[in-house]
């Protein structure tokens, strides 16, 4: 059943052993396994593919994946060695394209029902399962009501990867395994301790939104006459969606509503889980520039995802060679 492949968390802590990594053979048993973790940030995701490229020169070939959001669809497609499929797809994006595919609907659970994106993962991926991919995957998602982390580490990966993305208000959740699924980003925005439950040695994050900080702090007993003004990082968003974004009253419109609360609740939710359990290597796009739905801006983000990777290339190789020796130190010697 696509249930066995789930986990129940509760802050980031595994309760079903059926996701503990594989035993190790005495042949591996002195492999270090690289973790790969991307991360939630809606059209910025595209900056994963430039990762992956760099990654893949320098010969560092994940063995574990763990992905939210967009960062599991472009994790998921990479794994079933469709990645290039969806880079020359995102390439080809314009703001029409884009709008072609989306299927509005007011009937629903949410804005866009997401059968138009289906089809075009079901056109590469087919009836793939996550189990039977060449590396350990795993798509991060949140249940609705429960607010429980789902792991899908088994199944469907075209199901797994819709559930995923399903950003609440904009598209409609996914059924899944008797489970009303969506965006994992609402609990996990860069999954860390899915890849280290999976088997991850060593884990490369790839954090969407390290550049995009909210300097949020608490405001005590604010003025009744002050005047504050607004400043967004999401204009591009706000202008894609049009008059969608701010009312005649000057109140912010449902779309900006949306944009920054969700940028809000990741920021918090990124930093706290990251404190919790950072990686061994963060790279960090710079992304700031780029709003959450600005789709048609592939090439620009999967260059900055790809200059992100070559700075940290150094720190990785040192991570890398630091932990090998410690686990090696025969070998270490022998070369001496």
């Amino acid at each position: 059943m696509l249930l066995d492949g789930f986990a129940r968390l509760a802050f980031g802590h595994a309760t079903d052993p059926r996701v503990a990594p594989p035993k190790a053979t005495h042949a591996d048993s002195r492999r270090l396994r690289l973790g790969l973790v991307l991360g939630g940030g809606a059209a910025r995701g595209w900056a994963h593919i430039g990762v992956l490229h760099v990654l893949e020169e320098a010969g560092l070939r994940p063995d574990v994946i763990a992905g939210s959001s967009i960062g599991a669809v472009v994790g998921g497609c990479y794994a079933a060695g469709k990645l290039a499929a969806l880079e020359a797809f995102a390439r080809t994006l314009t703001k029409r394209r884009i709008m072609g595919l989306l299927d509005f609907h007011i009937a629903g659970s949410g804005l866009i029902g997401g059968d138009r994106l289906r089809k075009l993962l079901d056109m590469d991926l087919g009836d793939q399962r996550i189990e039977d991919l060449g590396i350990r995957f795993a798509s991060v998602a949140t249940e609705l009501t429960t607010g429980h982390e789902i792991w899908l580490t088994r199944g469907a990966l075209v199901e797994a990867l819709a559930a995923s993305y399903a950003l609440p208000g904009i598209f409609d959740p996914v059924r899944v395994g008797g489970r009303w699924l969506m965006d994992g980003a609402l609990v996990n925005p860069v999954p860390v301790t899915v890849a280290r439950a999976l088997g991850a040695d060593l884990v490369v994050c790839v954090n969407l939104n390290a550049e995009i900080r909210l300097r949020g702090t608490v405001i005590q007993t604010p003025a009744p006459d002050e005047v504050v003004e607004a400043v967004s990082e999401e204009q591009g968003t706000r202008r894609f969606f049009g008059g969608a974004t701010k009312r005649r009253s000057g109140a912010p419109g449902i779309a900006a509503v949306m944009i920054d609360a969700f940028n809000i609740t990741q920021d918090r939710i990124s930093r706290s889980r990251l404190a919790g359990d950072p990686p061994d290597v963060m790279v960090a796009p710079k992304l700031q520039q780029i709003g959450l739905f600005e789709f048609h801006r592939a090439a620009e983000c999967i260059e900055r995802g790809a200059e992100a990777a070559r700075r940290v290339l150094p720190d990785i190789r040192e991570v890398l060679g630091a932990a090998s020796a410690a686990r090696n130190p025969d070998a270490q010697a022998v070369a001496m």
